[in-house]
């Protein structure tokens, strides 16, 4: 099993080297692949040093069984027929094919067969606010079909790199020193500020980041939900929250919904407001799980669930969902179905 990791250098990429360690995911050899700033770097991996080596349009994706690619989407477009030329799976974590006809978009709780037909040998993996709304909205629509999704979500700075996270904690200390606050990775100072702008905003009002969660959401339940949301950045390092309003078909019970969520894959439920205890970014960093709390029925909708999510956006919103992937198609894909 030859893996590789393109953008290892970056906050996803240095995800990616930690889960696939700890969940002893089998590699016989592993490759590192970056830009022109990180080729040449070294990361230690299961006790070896590993050199970065500069991304190009060669062969060196000849003998690669999977490669996972977060390098951003125009690396990713520019890459992609190189990188699966010879047959390398290729597990991207941008945007460039996510609503690509011929590419599965998948999380392994809700949709993994369709990661076994690949047209054009890449998988997409999800924004990851689409991952951990998706991950609860499916425990509910096993018990009925979600029809309308409203959500509001407060995503940290590591939504925006490992050079966000700095420039946040940066602005923490300027402001609080008196300093001038530089901006750079976001529209306005984050630090003591709330921003509901991520992404481009689009024509229709919404930013791109918005619209994502409509239409991804579509394509993995194969479905015509509706889902209509406002994003926002906020002044946390990592994990995302969110605020969900979720319409079922039918109404469902308190005891329905708790007993699915407790049962939801890749779900732990967080809910005990008489104790003060219910999901918090500040205490489920490096998490694996989506974490819901705040549940109740609507008081103006009985067809209406509201919960609370929070995840971690660089492990289950990004490398960890895409390891899961490779973990199914080792199990599932006759490619690695060796007697």
């Amino acid at each position: 099993m030859r893996v590789a990791i393109v953008g290892a250098s970056g906050a996803v990429g240095q995800e990616f080297l930690k889960v696939l360690d700890q969940r002893n995911f089998p590699i016989d050899e592993l490759v590192l692949f970056g830009s022109s700033r990180s080729a040449g770097s070294e990361f230690s991996f299961r006790g070896r040093q590993h050199k970065v080596k500069l991304l190009q349009h060669n062969d060196d994706f000849k003998d690669i069984d999977i490669a996972f690619v977060s390098a951003g989407g125009g690396t990713s477009e520019e890459y992609a027929e190189t990188i699966t030329r010879y047959g390398t799976i290729m597990i991207d974590n941008s945007s460039a094919f996510r609503m690509d006809e011929k590419v599965p978009l998948v999380v392994p709780e809700v949709n993994p067969e369709d990661a076994l037909v690949r047209p054009k040998g890449i998988i997409a993996n999800p924004n990851c606010s689409t991952i951990m709304m998706i991950v609860a909205l499916k425990a509910l629509n096993d018990l009925s079909k979600v029809t309308n999704v409203q959500v509001s979500t407060y995503q940290a700075a590591s939504g925006a790199g490992a050079a966000a996270m700095a420039e946040l904690e940066n602005q923490y200390r300027q402001a609080l020193s008196g300093e001038p606050v530089k901006v750079e990775k976001f529209a306005h100072q984050l630090a003591f500020n709330l921003i509901p702008h991520i992404d481009v905003f689009k024509p229709s009002g919404y930013t791109k980041e918005e619209e994502k969660m409509y239409y991804e959401t579509r394509k993995m339940f194969h479905s015509d939900i509706n889902v209509s949301a406002t994003c926002v950045r906020v002044p946390a390092l990592r994990c995302h929250s969110e605020a969900i309003w979720a319409e079922t078909e039918r109404p469902l019970s308190l005891e329905e919904v708790y007993a699915a969520f407790n049962h939801g894959e890749g779900l732990v439920v967080m809910d005990n407001p008489d104790n003060k205890e219910y999901p918090m970014p500040l205490f489920l960093s490096g998490t694996d799980e989506v974490y819901v709390g705040r549940v109740r029925k609507d008081i103006a909708n009985p067809n209406v669930t509201v919960f609370w999510v929070v995840g971690d956006q660089i492990r289950k919103g990004a490398a960890l969902n895409a390891v899961q992937i490779a973990e199914y198609l080792l199990t599932h894909d006759k490619r690695f179905l060796k007697e």
